[in-house]
């Protein structure tokens, strides 16, 4: 096995389950989420990835995609079950995002999670070379870097939180607070979205296993665990090339002809997550319809909702619910040719999100609860005019950067209707201030330099970045 001196541990591969037509791998892209905030890093960096490839059984072999290795982590029908979908996905998930769902708690589930991160971290072991850095991003793999500390203790271990850290009386109601603390801590360096999570996590430490921390530093027995806020973003100037690209102008003309050439466009792209304030933004939209605020034949919602683990029965619910006030918002104000809404549950390829994102005239952001949300700084990043209007939720950790959008409390329904009629009707002046202020914020903010300011922060010998070569 080649060893490679930084190893980004993640729950699952940032590969496509296809293959291409040549026969080879390609980096699997989504809207926001992890693979799109590592691979412009990643890309250009000798590095090898630890995941699961969303089968069950043995682990395939995989070819490096980009240069960068793949190392398969198997996963069994029971690991699924109880790791990912249950522990993972039905006790930390709901529980990260303010309990908007009620998180469940079962011991068979805490077996799973423990036996697969030891799984992870053995072949994180496996794959670092003698003083490398190793990368564990995100809630599946909490025990990772304390299991890994005690495997290789010469390595320099980071690990990053995406989703948001909870407070204190959120988090007390695990059942085995302590080991998933304790396991974070065998990290060098933590990272959260916010200066918030780190706060709430200082706090934790001290309460349940009663170490001396503050928000930036906690003393573990002789070493000190460093932890910080350091939110993620994107590679703005990739999404700006892309935005300019002639075939993707053709296809956001086309997309609006398809649309009936409407006045104004409202986009929303989600996971099909009941974090994301989807059911929340339909019913706030039909009330405008009903009042005639907004009409059918002037403006458009486009929501796009991508499959999000179809065999937990909370988000069969929730599509269940969300088509189902999709169809009667359609039937109530929609006519022949001109549905009120355009609802599209598939995944989209890159060039047809960022069409669409060319054609909003408000994206519409929204979630109850988010960590960041990337899809708000994408869309920000593809306004090269500076046209378009950001409605953004306060709850979503895009909001702490980005306070020039229409902020809104999705909570509240008086209040988002208030906020979208706000972006539907703002002056093109208003909109280029706004829009140009977030786009400065990016260009000076984006994916480069928060992988410099992590890694920086890790390796602050910068031995390892020398040898990792430039991130920018």
């Amino acid at each position: 096995m080649r060893l490679t001196p930084l190893v980004v541990v993640a729950n699952r591969l940032p590969i496509d389950d296809g293959v291409a037509p040549d026969g080879a791998f390609e980096w699997r892209r989504s809207p926001g989420g992890l693979v799109n905030a590592l691979h412009p890093l990643l890309r250009h960096t000798p590095a090898a990835w630890v995941g699961w490839a969303g089968g069950t059984g043995p682990a395939p072999r995989l070819p490096d995609v980009d240069g960068v290795r793949m190392h398969t982590v198997p996963l069994d029908g029971d690991d699924l079950r109880d790791h990912y979908e249950g522990f993972a996905n039905a006790t930390l998930w709901p529980l990260y995002h303010d309990a908007v769902e009620q998180p469940e708690y079962h011991r068979r589930w805490w077996e799973a999670y423990q036996r697969v991160n030891q799984r992870f971290a053995a072949a994180a072991a496996a794959a670092a070379e003698p003083g490398g850095l190793v990368w564990v991003q995100d809630y599946h793999l909490q025990l990772v870097p304390g299991l890994l500390r005690e495997l290789r203790p010469d390595l320099r271990i980071g690990f990053f939180l995406h989703v948001p850290f909870p407070p204190p009386e959120l988090f007390m109601q695990l059942p085995r607070r302590a080991e998933l603390l304790r396991g974070m801590l065998g990290a060098d360096l933590i990272g959260f979205q916010r200066a918030q999570a780190a706060h709430n996590f200082a706090q934790l430490v001290t309460k349940v296993l009663g170490l001396p921390a503050t928000d930036r530093r906690i003393g573990v027995g002789e070493r000190v665990v460093r932890v910080g806020a350091f939110p993620v973003s994107i590679d703005t100037a990739e999404m700006a090339a892309l935005a300019a690209r002639p075939e993707v102008a053709d296809r956001a003309d086309r997309l609006r002809q398809d649309l009936g050439d409407p006045e104004r466009v409202i986009l929303s792209v989600d996971r099909m997550d009941y974090t994301k304030g989807i059911e929340q933004r339909l019913k706030a939209y039909r009330e405008l319809l009903a009042s005639g605020d907004v009409k059918v034949r002037d403006t458009v919602l486009v929501q796009v909702a991508v499959p999000s683990r179809d065999r937990v029965a909370q988000y069969q619910i929730l599509r269940d619910r969300v088509e189902h006030q999709v169809g009667r918002i359609n039937g109530e104000f929609g006519r022949v040719g001109e549905p009120a809404i355009h609802y599209l549950s598939q995944p989209f390829d890159r060039t047809e999100l960022i069409a669409l994102y060319r054609i909003a005239d408000v994206m519409a952001v929204t979630p109850l609860r988010d960590g960041m949300n990337l899809v708000a700084k994408e869309y920000v990043a593809a306004r090269a005019d500076d046209t378009g209007a950001l409605l953004l939720s306060e709850f979503a950790g895009a909001a702490a950067e980005l306070g020039q959008a229409y902020l809104v409390n999705p909570h509240d329904l008086d209040g988002l209707k208030q906020g979208l009629l706000a972006a539907l009707r703002a002056t093109p002046e208003d909109v280029a201030v706004r829009m140009r202020a977030m786009r400065e914020y990016l260009h000076r903010n984006d994916i480069h330099a928060w992988a410099r300011s992590y890694l920086s922060a890790l390796d602050q010998t910068g031995s390892l970045l020398r040898r990792l070569g430039p991130t920018d």
